[in-house]
């Protein structure tokens, strides 16, 4: 993989589409994309009971002109030759050893998982993590290219509020639990909601050994 030489951060937000996400939440940088082109969260979205029933990122500041137009900006240049270029620059001009994919928004297709995977190999030391619903896409990378690289933390969500953890891909998955209910057996639960909204210096959710996550509904 050769990557082109970007010269400014002004630049790779250019070749991006736009900057890195700036969560209240979470110890680093993340990158978003408009959850209404979720392949599989927009359908989910309109199932009452699933974890994408009222999204966060469907709503609030997610209703912005300047942030859906930001969304729309990145979404096309995920098809650009020197996006993984861009994102690298991006990522490591920030010198944070964390970083999640997507706090609003998923995988697009195979194309977009490749590409994620090269700014993984390109940034070894980084973890990465990425949660994800597309259930078609991860097993068909599996299939044709075998393991992902050993800093991106490939993360399979469940479908259903209370529903059971996702199995068959032989990767860390997340549940999500209603209020009240028990954290499922064999699962760490998320401290967030006890750290006032936030991970501090919680990072389960990149370390593939721990295999599932358990996040209360919000």
């Amino acid at each position: 993989m050769e990557l082109i030489q970007i010269q400014t951060k002004k630049q790779a937000v250019a070749i991006t589409g736009g900057g890195l996400s700036a969560t209240g939440k979470m110890p680093c940088n993340s990158y978003s994309l408009s959850a209404l082109q979720c392949p599989t969260g927009s359908k989910l979205a309109q199932i009452e009971g699933s974890v994408c029933y009222g999204c966060y990122a469907l709503k609030g500041n997610y209703h912005y002109p300047s942030v859906k137009i930001s969304h729309a900006r990145k979404l096309d240049a995920i098809a650009q030759d020197n996006w993984v270029a861009g994102m690298v620059y991006l990522i490591q001009k920030e010198g944070n050893h964390h970083f999640r994919w997507h706090d609003s928004g998923d995988i697009q297709n195979m194309a977009h998982l490749l590409k994620i995977i090269d700014v993984a190999v390109a940034l070894p030391m980084v973890k990465f993590w990425l949660p994800t619903k597309e259930y078609a896409t991860v097993p068909a990378y599996q299939k044709s290219y075998g393991s992902f690289p050993a800093n991106l933390t490939v993360r399979i969500s469940a479908p259903m509020i209370d529903g059971k953890a996702p199995t068959g891909h032989g990767l860390p998955v997340s549940t999500v639990s209603s209020h009240g209910k028990a954290t499922p057996a064999g699962a760490v639960a998320c401290h967030a909601p006890s750290q006032g909204g936030q991970c501090l210096d919680c990072r389960a959710c990149w370390d593939a050994s721990v295999r599932n996550v358990n996040y209360v509904k919000h």
